[in-house]
């Protein structure tokens, strides 16, 4: 998996844009504004459509904060379509597929056994370097609300203490 420092992969990927397009998008172009990657499993699954609506739910929230917001798994462009046409209802954010895997295993978080990506969260700072990554089991859904806060917490360019919130004083060193 990748690690904290490590360079984001600069591979092009197939995304479906909110307006219903695809489009092809590279990675490398995000360099110079924060980004959220986060990868899960598989579409008309159970877990996945909470995470993705609670993402969605705070989208103008990571829009706000500059940072680009990126969905991903295994599936087709065709098959997020069919999802989001047929049951998930409107993304604000592209959700990119990645039939070959090649973005998976780019990331490290292909998880073999299942041929499906974990539930992986990537944040890359505006030089394309990996800040943060979490990564969960497939039967545990995580926070897009921790995902929020951890960005604005390394964009507030300090020391910042546990369960720190925006409007919260930095840590001094002594």
């Amino acid at each position: 998996m990748l690690m904290i420092g490590n360079p984001t992969p600069d591979l092009e990927v197939e995304a479906l844009m909110p307006d219903g397009r695809f489009e092809r998008l590279r990675l490398g172009a995000l360099a110079g504004r924060w980004a959220v990657l986060f990868f899960y499993p598989k579409d008309f699954t159970f877990v996945c459509p909470t995470e993705i609506r609670g993402y969605e739910a705070l989208a103008s929230r990571f829009l706000e904060a500059d940072a680009v917001l990126l969905g991903a798994s295994v599936d087709s462009v065709h098959v997020h379509r069919a999802w989001v046409e047929h049951g998930l209802g409107k993304v604000s954010f592209p959700l990119i597929g990645d039939v070959t895997r090649r973005l998976a295993q780019a990331f490290g978080v292909l998880l073999d056994d299942e041929g499906v990506a974990a539930r992986a969260t990537f944040l890359l700072d505006p030089e394309g370097r990996v800040a943060s990554v979490t990564a969960n089991a497939l039967e545990v859904g995580r926070s897009a609300a921790e995902t929020l806060r951890l960005l604005q917490a390394f964009q507030a360019g300090g020391l910042t203490a546990c369960e720190w919130r925006p409007g919260d004083g930095l840590l001094v060193a002594a």
